[in-house]
Parts: C-alpha cells; structure tokens; sequence
C-alpha cells in the first residue's frame, strides 16, 4: 500500500511598508506592498480525520506572523526588509508552533505584490 502524505495549505494577506537598504533603485525609497502569504503544512492523519484544524492552522499564523507584521513599517523588525529576509522569518516562527501541535511547517510561499515571489520548502520533513 502507498504511503500516503497530507499537506495543508492556507492563504493570508497583509500590507506593509518598507524601503530596501543599499539599493540603487525605486525600493530604496519608502513603499508598501500587498503580501500574500501560503503557510503548508505537513503531518499525519489522526483518528479524526484531520491533519490540523484549519482554524488552529489560521490561529497560529495570525498569533505569530500576522500580529508582527501587519500594517507595519517592515525596517522596524528587519534590518533589511527583502521578501527572502521575510519569507525565512516567517519560516522560523512557525516552526515551533506546528511542532506543539504535532505537524511540521512544509513551505511558506511569500507574494509581494502581484509578481514577485519567494517560497522556501522544508526538504527534510518529518514521517
């Protein structure tokens, strides 16, 4: 029989403002964007029939993410605000939450605007 692995996926949107440190461009000057945020996760089936409550998955990015960073001026918690810099912030943050709750954090997917992209993936997931 196959094994099976379930992912966990939910989709999250904040605005922030920011300005990119020693840059040669327009993100030099202060400008905010739209982010869009996908948080999967990853974990076993319970008896249940969930992974993770969709609800608590939600609770957890807004309690650690989303709490931090909405309607924020980004230089105020990153010294150099690229969406990198925040996509791995985020990454780390919710590593320990999803850990209390029996999952691990699979990907984060951070959209600044309407083009531009990051995503960091979790290559050594647990079983």
């Amino acid at each position: 029989m196959n094994k099976l692995s379930f992912y966990l996926s939910r989709n999250f949107t904040f605005d922030a403002a920011h300005r990119i440190i020693d840059y040669s461009g327009k993100c030099e000057n202060l400008h905010g964007h739209t982010y869009k945020l996908t948080v999967t996760i990853t974990g076993k089936l319970k008896s249940d029939g969930m992974v993770l409550d969709f609800a608590i998955l939600k609770q957890i990015v807004e309690e650690n993410v989303l709490e931090r960073l909405d309607h924020k001026y980004l230089n105020d918690v990153f010294e150099n605000p690229t969406t990198e810099i925040i996509a791995h912030w985020i990454f780390e943050k919710l590593q320990k939450p999803f850990e209390e709750v029996n999952c691990s954090i699979y990907e984060v997917d951070l959209t600044e605007g309407v083009n531009n992209k990051v995503s960091i993936k979790n290559e050594r997931r647990s079983e």
